[in-house]
């Protein structure tokens, strides 16, 4: 239910939480042939996150990108409310105008209690946590495992 911008760009947060460090930057060509993104398209959805104050970009030979502020302060909601917009979470999932409950849509009532335990999830999961599960190989992010820098 994600657009493809998201599940990308929630992706790459992990991946670039996991590489992270005080002085260096991740390269999005590294990180688009690790989770086998168009680099392109990546360079898109990061640019958002970094005009939604989640990452920092350095251009030149040894640009790339970071994490604007620390990896436990970044949730997942964080992310998908730049990338969705804040209005995902309260939206009709048919795309219904006015659906609510004066006026529900067939799904409404299962939708809005699926959706209270989608953001609660999301906004529990924070990108430290999950880049600690990638590198102890308890998750993935891409088909092939992720090679670990650390």
């Amino acid at each position: 239910m994600l657009s493809k911008s998201c599940i990308y760009g929630l992706r790459a947060s992990i991946y670039i939480a996991l590489h992270d460090d005080e002085d260096g930057y991740v390269s999005i060509r590294s990180i688009a042939d690790e989770l086998d993104i168009s680099f392109h398209f990546l360079t898109k959805i990061l640019q958002h996150l970094t005009e939604g104050g989640i990452m920092k970009s350095y251009r030149g030979p040894s640009g790339g990108i970071r994490l604007a502020r620390p990896a436990s302060a970044v949730t997942l909601l964080d992310i998908v409310e730049i990338l969705e917009g804040e209005e995902y979470f309260r939206a009709c999932i048919l795309g219904l105008p006015g659906c609510g409950k004066e006026n529900p849509c067939p799904l409404h009532e299962d939708w809005a209690r699926t959706r209270k335990r989608v953001r609660a999830m999301f906004e529990k999961a924070r990108l430290d946590k999950l880049a600690k599960a990638v590198a102890g190989g308890r998750i993935r992010l891409a088909d092939v495992p992720a090679k670990v820098a650390r």
